[in-house]
């Protein structure tokens, strides 16, 4: 069992030839709304790769909190620890993709800001009953840093997608056993400019001596690099043609979560979020974007 504590948001996509630079008026191709947020497309993840999860956040009384509500239960993910409020609107992901595939993200948390400590008290059996606990930082740092030191009182694995990275602050590690950036992210939390492999190592260096047990840094289709103390390994990414990168940094989290709950090491649960990761960037959307099980086994087994 993962016990997901994050973000739910309506995602509106405008597909673009390119990102428009600072001040800049284009026209778009398409506009399409998909349900995301980076908690919700974790645990979808999640629960498509077999692993039963429970969601943990919060969403507003209207029509997009429904619509994301309803794709949560298609999709296998356990809503009981979703609160409603009043007070806001459901948060809202605003997604620029670009002809290559990237993308570009401005998101309003709206009730997302709305999950409190409290909110952690009352959702406890999520986090007991949970091998794996998974956050992001599209919800309160506060909220994020309480959780975690539940889970770790209660001997959980706990993994922090520090997205986005402004939310970062160091007290966060504390109770962090992975943490996963992507390389922006980085960069950001570190201090350090990432434009080459070995300022990846420099940067990531920072973070370890900071405490960071296990830093996975995903580096788009070039796969990842996983630091633990004086160790480093890097894994290659799968060669596909990218769509939409929406999702994949979610996607790759949300399956390093489901391997790591089933009791498998980190090598293998890396090498599965590799290739789901790069599965996500072949189809267009967030969560409706995530490979199941199947699909994530069967490419494995190919490629062998």
């Amino acid at each position: 069992m993962v016990a997901v504590i994050g973000s739910l948001n309506m995602d509106l996509v405008a597909y673009v030839d390119r990102i428009p630079r600072v001040g800049e008026t284009l026209t778009g191709r398409r506009l399409i709304e998909f349900c995301g947020g980076k908690g919700a497309n974790q645990a979808v993840a999640i629960a498509k790769l077999g692993a039963p999860v429970n969601m943990i956040g919060c969403i507003g009384y209207d029509d997009r909190g429904l619509s994301l509500l309803n794709s949560l239960t298609d999709n296998g993910v356990n809503v009981k620890y979703v609160n409603q409020t009043v007070d806001v609107q459901t948060g809202v992901a605003l997604i620029q993709v670009d002809s290559c595939g990237e993308n570009t993200i401005v998101v309003i948390p709206a009730a997302n800001d709305m999950l409190s400590v409290e909110s952690i008290k009352k959702s406890i059996n999520a986090i007991n009953e949970s091998a794996v606990v998974v956050a992001q930082l599209e919800i309160p740092a506060e909220t994020v840093k309480y959780a975690f030191e539940v889970a770790k009182s209660l001997g959980k694995i706990t993994i922090l997608n520090p997205a986005p990275a402004d939310m970062f602050d160091d007290s966060l590690l504390t109770n962090t056993d992975i943490l996963v950036p992507n390389e922006r992210e980085l960069e950001s939390i570190s201090g350090i400019p990432v434009k080459v492999d070995e300022d990846v190592s420099i940067a990531a260096r920072i973070l370890l001596d900071k405490g960071v047990r296990h830093l996975i840094i995903t580096l788009g289709e070039r796969g990842c690099m996983h630091f633990t103390g004086n160790d480093v390994k890097a894994y290659d990414g799968r060669k596909v043609i990218a769509i939409d990168t929406t999702a994949a940094g979610d996607s790759f989290v949300g399956t390093l979560a489901a391997i790591l709950s089933e009791g498998k090491g980190i090598v293998e649960a890396i090498k599965y979020a590799i290739t789901a990761s790069a599965l996500t960037v072949t189809k267009e959307g967030a969560q409706i974007a995530l490979p199941y099980r199947a699909e994530v086994d069967n490419y494995l087994k190919n490629e062998i």
